[in-house]
């Protein structure tokens, strides 16, 4: 009898341990959606396209062909424009030469540059989506990320075999590095890009997707501790530029 009662006060001493541990332990999460880019055609980023080698290439015409057109998800914006707020969505126009594994390269430049610029995530994000208008080809997109290491991760945004717009999302996966064990710990991830993918049995002759809204889920909660400006590089640069 005396050891089953010792046993029931280890089990229940072992629980309040457990408990308080997992408090003590608790991250705090503080979770905001942000556009990166509402592809209006007013952002600090302009979008250009390179593509594989069986891209069509005529006298008249150059592929891949980019244009911001008047055209939206109703089920995000209605039907009518929201006050003097001017919605469009960036299109492409694509065409290849012949069916296979080609790809479409969409990417960012900052203003009238010609280099591509990766775009900055804040915080650690959690989950990415945009809105794609498909016309119910065998395509799918991908999106690349890239980490404080260098590293680019490529993750599959959706399938496209479908008709009008849909929204295609993917969650951030756990292996992909967003911080540090040293100071300053915070490392975000950059956009780098999306790459539309064609299949071997499709048409590939002429068609057109559009993209809108490109947005994030982010964890935008820091810990702050004594000290904590010091972990920041700007701060330092000022302190030991000082004099």
């Amino acid at each position: 009898m005396k050891r089953d009662s010792f046993k029931i006060l280890c089990l229940i001493l072992w629980a309040c341990i457990t408990v308080f541990s997992g408090y003590g332990q608790e991250k705090t999460i503080s979770f905001e959606t942000r556009i990166l880019e509402s592809f209006n055609g007013d952002s600090d980023y302009t979008w250009k396209t390179v593509a594989s080698r069986f891209i069509t290439k005529t006298d008249d015409d150059t592929y891949p062909k980019l244009h911001y057109v008047e055209a939206w998800p109703v089920a995000v914006f209605g039907y009518n424009r929201s006050g003097d707020q001017e919605l469009k969505s960036l299109g492409i126009n694509g065409r290849f030469d012949r069916k296979g594994y080609n790809w479409i390269d969409v990417y960012p430049v900052k203003g009238d540059e010609e280099n591509p610029a990766e775009i900055p995530i804040p915080g650690r994000i959690h989950n990415l989506d945009m809105w794609v208008w498909g016309s119910n080809l065998k395509f799918y997109i991908e999106v690349f990320l890239r980490d404080y290491t260098g590293v680019v991760h490529t993750l599959k945004l959706g399938d496209i075999t479908y008709a009008g717009w849909k929204n295609l999302s993917v969650n951030i996966p756990g292996n992909i590095p967003q911080g540090k064990r040293i100071l300053p710990a915070y490392a975000g991830l950059t956009f780098v890009k999306f790459r539309i993918w064609t299949t071997p049995t499709e048409r590939v002759d002429n068609f057109f997707i559009y993209f809108k809204q490109f947005k994030i889920l982010t964890d935008i909660f820091e810990n702050l501790f004594d000290g904590n400006e010091l972990a920041d590089p700007q701060h330092v640069d000022q302190l030991w530029n000082s004099n």
